[in-house]
């Protein structure tokens, strides 16, 4: 149900919560390689792609790397890169662009010192209050979207929340892309070559813009995941070429699982992941010079006693740092994720994560995937998890914000004032302030001991799962135009005829 809504001006309004977007940050990028070790690392990868090469699964790919001057071998897919052929590539990849929504307001800045964050991707399982883990359903595909675009810490989507299992995968794009057009105004991601022209066709339909507009202003991303080790497959490049011949951002997306898919040190699996972001990253450049690209990192470490992936981990958050200024390197933006190996929404979850998005921050992230909802190594999407991880982003976001250091906030006069013994609660300084001086939290609950327990004694986990509801029961989709609305929907029931 709606609950009411607080007049304009009030009280209540003006020391709410704030949700906010896209931020700079003013703190210089932590680094943990040197200068030397960074150019090791480049080393190593040029070496690796000119010495062992890497698969690429697709006849189009292939041709643009043998055009391009590369030793391609047609028996077995391999490619081999000389290094100056890499690095005179990727010379032309873009630092920075905006990623156009369907809502100018919802405009995203990627690369340079700006910081944004989306949903957990593709999760085949969904969990909430009172709704125990289960495959996702097209009706929780939409409950979790509404949740994503009620939530201002989620900037833009980076793909499904949860997979709607149960409608048919020869159109469930169709149904998928549609809610996404229509009940959210972000951006939003497309998925494989095989619905690549459905998600373009829609995708500038629910912007309301000519071809020629679309390609001029990136509106639609595609994540392109290498099959660790040193192959990507088919799919993934011709949805590339796709992509990156219109002008559409496409983020290189490395899993690379040290012990498991990588070397087992960590130095060996950045090797790894950078080779692999390099081949991607250089066939956008063949495709179209200047096309906008993404280093995506997500190397980590498994669990050598089960050889489960192990998330949030120290190994992951040295790597992600490490992984951040490979992409400074090449002058490119990077993606890094918010992730954890918990099983339910508690404590271990919160730690993993945390530790996470304190590396991904410091290490400067520009596009911050899995940012919210991410539970059991992905393979849920929790509600729960989801405001307890967009509270964690709106700390880190208040943390970022440069400290107020004029005259009046040093408070020598606050100090004269009030003297020594006294107390401050009543001086003029805090009068003025106290409304927006301090971070004000969504989810944590400051009460006393006995204030908590006359109030049910609910656990951060509960509370949480209160305000998901809350913020679905209260859901309004943002305004379309209903020319828009119409346009999508008969593209959408024509290509369902098609598909049938």
């Amino acid at each position: 149900m709606k609950g009411p809504r607080a007049r304009r001006g009030t009280r209540q309004e003006r020391t709410a919560p704030q949700s906010t977007g896209p931020m700079q940050s003013f703190l210089k990028p932590v680094e943990i390689l040197s200068d030397d070790q960074v150019e090791s690392i480049h080393r190593a990868s040029l070496r690796v792609l000119n010495e062992t090469g890497i698969e690429i699964m697709s006849p189009k790919a292939r041709a643009f790397f043998k055009a391009a001057g590369a030793d391609v071998d047609q028996s077995n897919d391999r490619v081999r890169l000389a290094p100056e052929l890499v690095e005179g590539s990727i010379a032309t990849c873009p630092s920075e662009w905006i990623f156009h929504a369907r809502n100018p307001a919802r405009n995203v800045p990627i690369g340079g010192s700006w910081l944004t964050y989306c949903n957990a991707t593709t999760p085949p399982y969904v969990s909430g209050p009172n709704l125990p883990r289960q495959p996702g359903s097209f009706e929780t595909f939409k409950q979790s979207v509404q949740l994503c675009q009620a939530l201002g810490e989620v900037h833009f989507f980076y793909g499904y929340p949860v997979e709607p299992q149960d409608l048919p995968v020869s159109s469930r794009h169709l149904d998928a892309y549609h809610t996404l057009a229509t009940q959210t105004d972000k951006v939003w991601r497309a998925y494989a070559m095989s619905d690549m022209t459905d998600a373009l066709v829609m995708a500038q339909i629910a912007r309301g813009v000519d071809a020629e507009q679309f390609v001029r202003e990136p509106s639609l991303m595609l994540n392109c995941n290498t099959n660790s080790p040193l192959r990507i497959d088919e799919a993934m490049c011709d949805g590339l070429i796709a992509m990156s011949g219109l002008g559409q951002p496409v983020v290189i997306s490395a899993f690379t699982m040290a012990g498991a898919m990588a070397p087992v040190t960590m130095a060996g699996a950045l090797v790894e992941q950078n080779a692999e972001c390099l081949a991607g990253m250089m066939l956008t450049q063949l495709v179209k010079p200047g096309a906008p690209v993404v280093y995506g990192a997500f190397t980590s470490n498994v669990h050598m006693k089960s050889g489960a992936v192990a998330l949030g981990t120290p190994e992951y958050a040295q790597a992600a740092i490490a992984g951040g200024q490979l992409a400074r390197r090449y002058g490119v933006p990077y993606k890094s994720s918010n992730v954890n190996s918990s099983n339910a929404p508690d404590a271990q979850g919160a730690y993993e994560s945390m530790n996470a998005l304190w590396a991904t921050h410091m290490g400067h992230c520009n596009i911050m995937a899995h940012g919210i909802g991410w539970l059991e190594s992905g393979l849920t999407f929790s509600f729960e998890k989801a405001v307890i991880d967009a509270e964690m982003l709106r700390m880190m976001q208040a943390f970022l914000k440069p400290m107020d250091l004029s005259d009046e906030a040093l408070g020598v006069e606050a100090i004269a004032r009030v003297g020594p013994g006294g107390h401050f609660f009543g001086d003029e300084l805090t009068l003025d302030r106290y409304e927006t001086a301090f971070w004000e939290p969504r989810l944590s609950d400051w009460k006393p001991y006995d204030g908590w327990v006359e109030a049910g004694s609910k656990i951060a986990s509960t509370r949480a799962g209160d305000i998901a509801t809350q913020l679905m029961d209260g859901f309004e989709a943002p305004p379309m135009e209903p020319g828009i609305r119409e346009e999508l929907d008969a593209y959408v029931a024509k290509r369902k005829e098609e598909l049938a």
